[in-house]
């Protein structure tokens, strides 16, 4: 047997168990929060006077957290382009809607609340040029992306598993940051995002965890594959209206460093919390191949802190054709 049947294999034995997975990992349609939820509500008297108080608590924040917030919306609202990408993975099959399938809509159907909030929120703030804005997601799904991933499933999985937690991050700390600058409406629309991030972290995580006991050594050099590409975010092709693809991704990335809001050494931690919750040191019955990858990806945290602690924050340069001024 290959490699590839045999992770197709793998793939379709966890997939089997996709209900239980479902039920511990995401949440009720019929229960869940829904964007209208944290909005205000157009069909009451009072709609206008919410609207101006929305207004006004988003006069204070920062030029940069608008910027990151704009970005953030953009990378959410790019879905197509994600689910398409994980349809496509070995092991899922289109045509049968349980199993895998089942996960990736119903994954993709409980994260496209969050794109459909931010972006009614920025409509309403009155701070953002909403066109520009509409131009970027066009262009971003269009472009689509390469996380080097190819239709590799365990590749897929640490790619996720690091994206779910590096984005809880994020809105974690946008959503502090709103409070701070009186923005108690923002705050808790990020804070219920962050949290439905956390929960789809802990799914992918399992995920890798399983196979790490059915199939150590490929999931090990898939980690170290994709170590060794870096964890790329979905959103590196960004642009904006005339520019090339990825051209307005590094100073969206700088504005993030600047504020805190996600870091080289938040990179860095999230693979050491991984290799901790994997227990990547302590796998064994590894091949000569597996091993090499496990003792590179014990070294690798290391190695990043000392890139983080020379980095350097970026001053501000650029201009986002996204904000009003």
């Amino acid at each position: 047997m290959n490699i590839k049947q045999n992770k197709i294999e793998v793939m379709n034995f966890l997939g089997k168990e996709i209900d239980f997975v479902i039920k511990d990992y995401l949440k009720d349609i019929d229960t869940n929060w829904q964007p209208s939820d944290f909005l205000p509500d157009s069909s009451l008297e009072n709609f206008s006077e919410e609207i101006k108080e929305l207004q006004l608590q988003c006069k204070e924040l920062p030029y940069d957290y608008m910027a990151v917030l704009v970005g953030d919306v953009i990378t959410e609202e790019a879905l197509p382009t994600y689910e398409s990408w994980l349809m496509d993975l070995e092991g899922v099959s289109k045509e049968e809607p349980q199993g895998w399938a089942k996960w990736v809509r119903m994954w993709t159907a409980e994260e496209n609340r969050h794109g459909d909030l931010l972006n009614k929120f920025l409509y309403l703030s009155g701070r953002i040029n909403m066109r520009q804005m509409e131009i970027s997601t066009q262009y971003l799904i269009a472009d689509g992306f390469d996380i080097g991933t190819g239709r590799d499933p365990y590749k897929n999985f640490i790619y996720t598993s690091f994206q779910e937690l590096a984005t809880n991050i994020s809105h974690r700390r946008t959503a502090s940051l709103a409070k701070k600058h009186g923005s108690n409406q923002l705050s808790k629309i990020c804070g219920v995002i962050a949290s439905d991030e956390a929960r789809h972290a802990k799914a992918y995580k399992s995920f890798v965890a399983k196979i790490l006991q059915i199939d150590p050594n490929e999931m090990m050099l898939a980690f170290e594959t994709m170590m060794r590409k870096k964890i790329v975010m979905p959103a590196h092709f960004l642009r904006q209206a005339g520019e090339q693809i990825g051209t307005t991704f590094s100073h969206f990335s700088d504005a993030a460093q600047r504020l805190g809001v996600y870091t080289s050494w938040d990179y860095t931690n999230i693979l050491e919390s991984l290799i901790v919750e994997w227990n990547i040191g302590n796998i064994l019955n590894l091949n000569e191949q597996g091993e090499k990858a496990r003792d590179y990806l014990m070294r690798l945290p290391e190695r990043f802190r000392k890139v983080a602690e020379r980095s350097i924050k970026a001053p501000l340069e650029y201009e986002f054709n996204w904000i009003n001024r």
